[in-house]
């Protein structure tokens, strides 16, 4: 069979390489052509096209830069005929709806929470710390704490440090225990299971409303809850004690100083004596109040009550084991 000579302008490739035919289209061995970039001479239209694409990446960064300089002149013309606000007015919260603000931040619901949380440190820090002029309302507080938890409903520290500033007594804080109740209470809603939003629930009551007895409740619950520690039950007790219901108080007692640990056994022992307490002082006040003058009593560990001055009541001494009673020792306000 007759072979096909190659088409004009193509290489050939036979067997061995070194007697390879270049065609003239071939870069390698040859010398550069008319249409090769390498060999040669620019012509007076490639200078112009560089020159003309130089030139307009020059204006566009000219451009950029001037509207840099107009921007920041504009903002500073702002700040100086119109500046901000040293504090926080509640029309400066443009979207009060957690609804719509879901809806508005598609998919970046938790990016969108986390700077909500932090309006919500800036706007607290900024009414606790403001200037004495200006009347401290909290307004924006609970609406940027809502905004938060329900565009990540899981955000635990948002519930539970929002309702610590939500409960602080004003004018350190608005002063709205409900409210931070409402807010723990959205908690549990989207985490039943969550012991630390009902332990904290238990505290508002405690502190802020001195609901013995709903805190007492909130106490029991949380300790039920799973991963709860086991001091909540005691705590609950001592509260119901201190509310003034005793029998709640010693039964729950009863039941831990059965409990496996020794700590929590040692601890009932010495709650049910100050039970135990409560119940002679409260017998020596009425023996007064009918008209006697019973003698000074020993507590049950043995050590003699002392007088209170103030109100004539029995006391616990400070050198008892029993001191101090549920209630004898409060937290300042």
């Amino acid at each position: 069979m007759t072979p096909v000579p190659p088409a004009p302008g193509l290489k050939t490739r036979p067997t061995e390489d070194t007697d390879r035919v270049f065609g003239p289209g071939d870069n390698a061995g040859r010398a550069s052509g008319p249409g090769d970039d390498a060999g040669r001479t620019s012509g007076p239209g490639d200078n112009a096209g560089r020159v003309f694409r130089s030139g307009g990446r020059a204006v566009t960064f000219g451009a950029a830069v001037l509207c840099l300089g107009a921007a920041v002149g504009v903002r500073a013309a702002g700040d100086r005929w119109a500046p901000a606000p040293d504090v926080d007015v509640p029309g400066l919260l443009y979207v009060r709806s957690p609804t719509v603000a879901r809806r508005a931040v598609l998919g970046y619901a938790g990016t969108a929470a986390d700077v909500y949380w932090i309006r919500t440190l800036q706007h607290f820090g900024q009414e606790r710390l403001s200037p004495p002029g200006h009347v401290r309302t909290y307004a924006l507080l609970y609406p940027l704490l809502d905004l938060t938890t329900t565009l990540d409903p899981y955000f635990s520290i948002a519930y539970r440090f929002g309702a610590i500033f939500l409960g602080e007594p004003f004018p350190d804080g608005p002063g709205r225990p409900d409210l931070a109740i409402a807010l723990l209470q959205k908690g549990l809603a989207a985490q039943p299971a969550k012991w630390q939003y009902m332990q904290d629930l238990g505290f508002v009551y405690y502190w802020h409303l001195r609901d013995y007895t709903a805190a007492a409740d909130a106490f029991r619950r949380a300790s039920e809850m799973p991963g709860a520690p086991n001091w909540l039950r005691p705590l609950a007790a001592v509260t119901l004690a201190e509310g003034g219901h005793r029998s709640a108080s010693r039964a729950m007692w009863e039941q831990l100083a059965q409990a496996e640990e020794e700590w929590l056994r040692s601890s009932a022992t010495l709650r049910l004596a100050q039970l135990d307490a409560m119940d002679v002082m409260e017998a020596w006040r009425r023996a007064r109040t009918a008209g006697l003058r019973p003698a000074v009593p020993l507590d049950p560990s043995g050590t003699p009550f002392e007088v209170d001055p103030a109100t004539g009541d029995l006391v616990v001494s400070k050198a008892s084991h029993l001191f101090p009673m549920p209630g004898q020792i409060q937290v300042p306000r």
